[in-house]
């Protein structure tokens, strides 16, 4: 693929061992905000905007650690998912493909069921599978989305699913998961906040399957794509 693509951006992120990608997926958004930040520079980004963005970026690895000091309270909600059967993800705009991510690694290496939806389609569906024992789990960094997100966790409290919130510490969400559990994320910036709240959720996949007694790096039934084809 790299030898037959007209552009080709090198992550650098070294093998990856287990089957279910972790660090190529937040090396993959790190080289497609660069690619975005030069685009848009050569379509007339101001350079204050632009230096902004740069030292966001810059931020990155130091927000990343902090995400990754959330382990300890991510082993704890991990207990929860032990026996459970199933999980909904909910992100807006560019958090929704955060909420695949995360929905993705559970499924890959738990085993457990999970799905992930855009929440402004929360009631077109979704809405009707949430009880006491689904957990939803919500990515909600600061933006100008945030209120139409906490409207849609109001729905899934109102009808008693077991919410797990990861936050912006600035989003002021610190009631909204009322039984279940806030955790506060420093996102850093909204341009860097998809990479940095991928982290948390990829711990939490980790963790629940650790506890289930999966194999993390080798799930049932999959494998590396190079290696069967």
């Amino acid at each position: 693929v790299v030898r037959e693509a007209d552009l080709k951006l090198m992550t650098r992120a070294g093998p990856e061992i287990g089957v279910a990608s972790t660090k190529a997926f937040t090396t993959q958004l790190a080289g497609l905000a660069l690619l975005t930040l030069e685009l848009a520079r050569r379509h007339g980004l101001d350079d204050q905007r632009y230096a902004a963005l740069c030292a966001e970026l810059q931020h990155l690895p130091r927000a990343v650690e902090n995400a990754l000091q959330l382990e300890p309270a991510i082993i704890a909600l991990a207990g929860d998912f032990i026996h459970r059967q199933h999980a909904l993800f909910l992100g807006r705009g560019v958090q929704y493909p955060v909420a695949l991510e995360g929905a993705l690694k559970l499924k890959e290496i738990s085993y457990i069921h999970a799905e992930a939806y855009a929440a402004g389609e929360l009631k077109h569906g979704p809405l009707a599978l949430v009880d006491e024992n689904m957990p939803v789990i919500a990515v909600a960094p600061n933006g100008p989305l945030l209120d139409k997100l906490k409207s849609n966790l109001q729905e899934v409290r109102a009808r008693g699913g077991r919410l797990i919130v990861f936050a912006d510490g600035a989003a002021g969400m610190d009631d909204m998961a009322g039984h279940g559990a806030m955790l506060r994320v420093e996102s850093g910036g909204s341009f860097i906040a998809p990479a940095v709240f991928t982290v948390p959720l990829q711990l939490l996949a980790y963790h629940v399957a650790v506890l289930r007694g999966t194999d993390v790096d080798q799930p049932r039934n999959l494998a590396k794509s190079v290696t069967v084809e």
